[in-house]
């Protein structure tokens, strides 16, 4: 007889997520990571889905990896499987964060396009850099944290 796999309840997830990373998360939502970030645009991982997650310390994007049947025949062709992929931001490295919506009308009738968060932050030497992410439609609550962060 075949068992079902138990699953983690959301709420039982996010409390070892918190117990993990030793942060409070203060707003999270599911987004895709695009561009800005150095050591992802330079391994190709751009247009990878994800967990947009503020926390008390700063901004996490967490990719956690998924197989499909097509990856999963390719591995055995000697390809790397998929692999857990995070970046993180320390509060005091944020700049700025803003939602960027579209408002036309007509544009969001013709072409659905998610909201984008532009993400302001300062790299290792000190440089401003802009990472930018869609995230999905309950993105608000997110906005405001990195905001709230960027200026304590």
């Amino acid at each position: 007889m075949l068992r079902k796999k138990s699953e983690k309840s959301p709420d039982s997830f996010w409390r070892e997520y918190e117990q993990k990373i030793n942060e409070k998360v203060l707003a999270r939502c599911l987004g895709r990571y695009i561009t800005g970030w150095e050591e992802f645009d330079e391994r190709g991982w751009t247009a990878i889905w994800g967990l947009l997650i503020v926390t008390s310390g700063g901004f996490r994007f967490h990719h956690f990896p998924q197989q499909s049947w097509l990856e999963f025949f390719t591995r055995f062709a000697g390809q790397e499987g998929p692999t857990e992929k995070t970046l993180f931001i320390p509060k005091e490295k944020i700049v700025s964060a803003r939602i960027i919506r579209e408002t036309s009308w007509w544009r969001k009738i013709l072409k659905s396009t998610p909201p984008q968060l532009c993400l302001k932050y300062r790299d290792e030497a000190g440089n401003e850099r802009q990472m930018t992410l869609e995230a999905d439609l309950r993105s608000d609550e997110l906005e405001e944290n990195l905001q709230t962060l960027a200026e304590s």
